[in-house]
């Protein structure tokens, strides 16, 4: 087996660094070939004082990064990288509990992988579900975007964003792409990119790393807009020479990047209209029917409307003959049939997920997911606004609010 360096990026998490200890020794791995790196920021004395109150065992190496800016979780994990004695490398965070097979599974699959793989992304989902309403809509998130999602982007064959954790490299590749964007508050997501712009590939693994879902609204907001601030960053970022980026991702790569990146995005931030649209709609069709129009006539209009032939709007209770109002009628029907229809794709992608991971519990939260997207949408708007605000601010995550991980974080049977 060869020499395997974790890196664990860790600030201001002194209320679980006992925790992650355990954890990482609990690691199904020859003890003499791991080198795990825990990454601690200058400034945070708190969790510095009780990493050095352990009796760390020698593979262990703490290291200090100088207080500067960025102060982000890329830049402490390029401080790992350039002290890394291992021929593969992986992040952990600070809450994180992998399989304990994991590296060598991920040993396994990269030497039956083709030489262009230099990336596995194993799986992530969550171990406290079950905690509240918010944890487990976060779970049929993860689940539809590790279990389906990323699978399908692989098969693809298209960029795949990586997960913040768990994502093992060649650490030779990985330094020959300069690590990580210190200054990119979702580096998985760009280094993804610039992975397959490289002409690499990163690979999927039957491996979970179970985490801790942000179980309060503040704290989920918070890291829900640095994600999106991070996309739109990434996607600014790869499109400053939008040619350049063509030719080396392809007609394939390119168009895969502008969805799941920059596209991904816009949806989160465009959601929040479609809704007040076809809230205004359907209010305004119960008008409508309120003054005697039948819901026949009302649905009818756009396709007597684009034939040419103006109508009585479905919307508006007054001259037929009125133009503006029989546009508007055509455009917020078509902006609520979109509505409904990509909700309804959504929630199937959703339950699918749900099936696959055989947590059917979360059947009922799947189909209730286009309201968790309201949600997503006012968090996407947070981060939207912070790009030009204060685009590096790393917004920290609060971890260790669950209480304790379970032993095994069970499937329903």
């Amino acid at each position: 087996l060869p020499v395997y360096t974790i890196l664990v990026p860790l600030y201001r998490e002194a209320n679980i660094a006992r925790k992650i200890i355990p954890r990482l020794i609990a690691v199904d791995y020859p003890r003499h070939k791991l080198d795990i790196k825990l990454l601690l920021e200058e400034d945070d004395t708190a969790t510095i004082q009780a990493i050095r109150e352990l009796n760390l065992l020698d593979y262990f190496e703490v290291i200090v990064v100088p207080d500067s800016h960025p102060k982000t979780k890329p830049k402490a994990c390029n401080h790992g990288l350039a002290r890394a004695r291992g021929e593969l490398c992986v992040i952990y965070d600070a809450e994180d509990r992998p399989e304990p097979d994991q590296l060598k599974k991920v040993v396994v699959a990269f030497r039956k992988a083709p030489d262009k793989v230099v990336c596995i992304q194993a799986k992530l989902n969550y171990y406290n579900t079950w905690q509240n309403l918010l944890t487990r809509f976060f779970t049929v998130e993860y689940s539809t975007t590790f279990d389906v999602v990323l699978p399908g982007l692989q098969y693809a064959n298209i960029p795949m964003p990586l997960g913040g954790t768990s994502n093992h490299f060649r650490t030779d590749v990985l330094r020959e792409l300069d690590g990580w964007d210190p200054f990119n508050v979702t580096e998985d997501c760009d280094l993804g990119v610039r992975i397959y712009r490289a002409g690499y590939k990163t690979s999927m693994i039957d491996s979970t790393t179970w985490e801790e879902a942000c179980s309060n609204v503040g704290g989920w907001l918070r890291q829900r807009s640095r994600w999106v601030k991070g996309f739109f960053q990434t996607h600014l970022t790869h499109m400053r020479n939008p040619l350049r980026t063509f030719r080396e991702l392809g007609l394939r790569g390119f168009i895969g990047f502008l969805l799941t990146v920059g596209g991904s995005s816009m949806m989160m931030i465009l959601n929040i209209f479609y809704w007040i649209v076809g809230g205004a709609y359907l209010c305004l069709m119960l008008k409508a029917m309120w003054h005697g129009h039948g819901l026949w006539e009302i649905l009818k209009g756009p396709r007597d409307w684009l034939a040419g032939s103006p109508v009585w709007p479905m919307i508006y209770h007054g001259p037929k003959e009125d133009p503006l109002w029989s546009t508007l009628s055509v455009v917020f029907f078509v902006i609520t049939v979109a509505l409904f229809f990509a909700n309804f794709l959504f929630v199937l992608v959703h339950c699918l997920a749900v099936a696959k991971t055989r947590m059917y519990r979360l059947f009922p939260y799947a189909l209730l997911m286009p309201f968790y997207w309201v949600l997503i949408s006012i968090g996407a708007w947070k981060g939207f606004i912070q790009l030009f605000t204060n685009p590096f601010y790393w917004e920290k995550t609060m971890h260790g609010l669950s209480g304790s991980a379970p032993k095994k974080p069970a499937r329903s049977p």
